[in-house]
């Protein structure tokens, strides 16, 4: 069956306020797919829109390749999990799983049998009898993927559904939704503010700005090379050293970035030269020990943290610009000190040189 979801060139306003700009978008088949981006960007307006509770202002939704408008979101093949989960309180776990098929008249014998296999499906055999009270939070995560599940949807609509529990929750619900997923082969569309759960479980993301698809690709791609620098600054942490372009070509710039000298890395986008950009540096790739091919910047550690596995520094350059860096602790010795003074090389290949300061 085909679940695939196309937002065809739709835009969202209310009164003057544009909050979705011209979007087209393919969301493929049995994908999970994300959307990922700061609050107000326009995420949850788009799950609206596909879910029937918002009609764009212009534009079309199409699943499984049929258009959806004037279809009402009860008659449409999606079903939503919000970010409260609103389970009924004073249901059983399978009375609440059974409440939409109970609405679409099914009978209680096959009620019955649907929330049994559910059940199965998300680890919660014989719960089906407990109150909703009775539950820990990862458990009433897992009845209303159940719940939403029961009236068999072709796309799951996930509103930011783990933002409310810890953070080893969080981790572990990631693993079993992207489970649940592959298991069912449903096409889920994931919203939510933290990369961490885009990156984990998406096969693709299409990162949001100010009503704006700023890039849709794999976590893989949209870490390595993001295409602007709102991308490269919001996903993943990043350190962007401003300056304006002295050489470049397709494959690699050089800026001068004033007393930090200049600065090369791979090229993103067309740039000429005297243009303002911004070289991108990920904290992992930076080194206290100059290699061959390597470019160096002068610093002065301000903070060292221990973190188990690695150690971040923060050290503060002569322009008064605070760098992340993250090294093994393998790399730990007694100078690397608070007022210490570092050489902080990378190398070329792995910083990205991208037009423009903005979200810098």
């Amino acid at each position: 069956m085909d679940s695939s979801v196309h937002l065809d060139n739709i835009i969202m306003q209310f009164g003057d306020f544009t909050a979705i700009q011209k979007t087209d978008l393919k969301i493929e088949s049995g994908e999970f797919f994300s959307f990922l981006g700061p609050s107000g960007c326009g995420k949850t307006t788009i799950l609206n829109m596909i879910s029937g509770f918002l009609d764009p202002s212009e534009g079309d939704i199409k699943i499984g390749g049929q258009s959806m408008h004037n279809v009402p979101a009860n008659k449409r093949p999606t079903s939503m999990i919000f970010q409260n989960l609103a389970l009924f309180p004073l249901m059983t776990v399978a009375e609440n799983i059974e409440f939409g098929l109970e609405v679409r008249g099914v009978s209680k014998s096959e009620r019955k049998k649907a929330s049994d296999r559910l059940l199965e499906l998300v680890a919660l055999q014989g719960s089906g009898d407990k109150k909703v009270s009775e539950l820990s939070g990862g458990q009433k995560q897992r009845i209303a993927i159940a719940r939403a599940l029961a009236v068999e949807p072709q796309v799951l609509l996930l509103d930011e559904p783990l933002s409310a529990l810890d953070l080893k929750l969080r981790q572990h619900m990631r693993t079993e939704l992207k489970e649940i997923q592959r298991k069912t082969g449903i096409t889920f569309i994931y919203i939510t503010h933290d990369q961490g759960e885009a990156l984990t479980m998406s096969d693709r993301v299409a990162v949001m700005s100010a009503g704006k698809i700023q890039q849709v690709a794999d976590p893989i791609t949209l870490y390595r090379d993001p295409h602007t620098a709102f991308v490269a600054s919001f996903v993943g942490e990043n350190n962007g050293v401003r300056g304006k372009v002295i050489e470049t070509n397709d494959t690699m710039t050089t800026l001068d970035c004033g007393p930090l000298g200049a600065l090369k890395g791979r090229t993103q986008g067309a740039l000429q030269l005297g243009d303002e950009a911004t070289v991108f540096i990920r904290p992992e790739h930076f080194r206290l020990q100059s290699e061959n091919g390597m470019h160096t910047l002068q610093a002065i550690i301000e903070e060292v943290n221990f973190e188990g596995a690695y150690l971040t520094l923060n050290a503060n350059t002569s322009t008064d610009q605070t760098l992340s860096i993250q090294l093994g602790t393998h790399q730990f010795f007694e100078a690397l000190k608070k007022g210490a003074a570092v050489s902080l090389s990378y190398k070329e290949e792995d910083a990205i040189v991208i037009a423009g300061y903005d979200h810098v």
